[in-house]
């Protein structure tokens, strides 16, 4: 395998032929494999083995986060730091705090669905090697490839490439670095 080769893509002509050619390939032992649509295809997480997103554990770990920071915070304010007798209430008034409590697990949970999503989906990504290929730039109107990546354990340059093509795969082309 040469050190340059990233992968080989295949185009296919409808989101139809595309799920079929990922299952096909799943059967056949390939696992490093990405799909490219203008659109989400239904069913195409599960036939390409996608597993659940991590992001709601860390939006909700976030959040419970800024519950607990806005609960902590207000809690040292009012007994230790600025005690302050306001109509005979006592220093510790959870009651009030529930308003600050919410904002701040709102906006810890937004902090952390953002920059969440930025590092799991490994973003910003500045280069990718698909953009120097002829046709991927139709992927965004109507072009469906098919990536299968060169850390497959089946990956072979010629073998991947003609099993492409033997599945549907038009316009199939090596991408190198």
């Amino acid at each position: 395998m040469k050190k340059d080769v990233v992968s080989v893509l295949g185009e296919f002509t409808t989101p139809q032929t595309l799920l079929k050619a990922v299952k096909t390939a799943r059967k056949a032992g390939y696992k490093a494999m990405e799909t490219y649509t203008p659109f989400p295809v239904h069913g195409m997480d599960d036939a390409i083995g996608i597993k659940p997103s991590k992001l709601p554990w860390i939006v909700l770990i976030c959040g419970a986060v800024g519950l607990a920071s806005g609960f902590a915070l207000q809690t040292w304010v009012s007994t230790s730091a600025y005690k302050l007798t306001i109509s005979g209430k006592p220093f510790f008034s959870y009651q009030a705090f529930v308003p600050v409590m919410f904002e701040l697990m709102v906006l810890f949970a937004a902090f952390g669905t953002v920059f969440g999503m930025l590092i799991l989906n490994r973003l910003p990504r500045w280069y990718d090697a698909l953009f120097k290929t002829k046709r991927f730039h139709t992927v965004t109107s109507h072009g469906f490839f098919l990536e299968i990546q060169a850390q497959d354990h089946l990956f072979d340059i010629e073998k991947t490439a003609e099993y492409l093509s033997e599945i549907g795969g038009t316009n199939v082309e090596v991408v190198k670095a």
